[in-house]
């Protein structure tokens, strides 16, 4: 794991207990956690999971959301080190500007017409 810590507060001894790290059995427990509180983690209104490409792109975006200036959001998730994630976004990132059409929609019907 990184070198990144993670420190919850003890206000019944008045300091400080580190929070171990550890990796998540599945990506889906992670995505789950994410997808719940996704406005509260990174200031972004949750639109789908797993939301098919296509049969002819063959993808599943994990998580889809929309950011607060309207723009879509992608969020994949990783249970290791995957050098394949940075392609695997720009494929969704090319995908959503091939199929701005069905992401409105899916604006339209999640959030309403005024989000669309």
């Amino acid at each position: 794991m990184s070198g990144l810590k993670l420190f919850r507060t003890d206000t019944t001894i008045g300091g400080m207990t580190e929070v171990m790290p550890h990796l998540a059995e599945v990506e889906a427990d992670v995505q789950g956690l994410v997808e719940a509180h996704m406005e509260t983690l990174l200031g972004v209104r949750f639109l789908a999971s797993e939301y098919c490409t296509g049969p002819i792109h063959g993808g599943r975006i994990d998580s889809l959301g929309l950011d607060e200036n309207g723009s879509p959001v992608i969020v994949e998730f990783k249970r290791g080190v995957d050098a394949g994630a940075i392609h695997q976004g720009l494929f969704y990132m090319a995908w959503l500007m091939d199929h701005r059409r069905e992401f409105e929609h899916l604006v339209r019907d999640q959030l309403g017409a005024t989000a669309a």
